[in-house]
């Protein structure tokens, strides 16, 4: 697998990627990501970052992408 950090216009990765889970979908679907902050040695570090794990195939890839910029636009820290 290749993972990826991405910094979001978001406060809190923890609340976000919790709230992906449970509250928001595409057509059924959704994303599961990880908060980066705990991939880092300083507790301040990464807290409006994700890691996201590329594993899947290219098709899936895009739906994700496009899963998570709606998801965005929605997202209210």
């Amino acid at each position: 697998a290749f993972y990826c950090i991405a910094e979001l216009p978001i406060k809190n990765a923890d609340h976000f990627a919790q709230w992906l889970l449970e509250k928001f979908d595409v057509n059924g679907e959704t994303v599961m990501v990880a908060p980066a902050a705990g991939f880092y040695s300083s507790s301040n570090v990464g807290l409006n970052q994700i890691r996201i794990a590329y594993v899947l195939n290219e098709n899936s890839l895009i739906k994700a992408v496009h899963i998570l910029k709606e998801a965005l636009k929605v997202y209210k820290d």
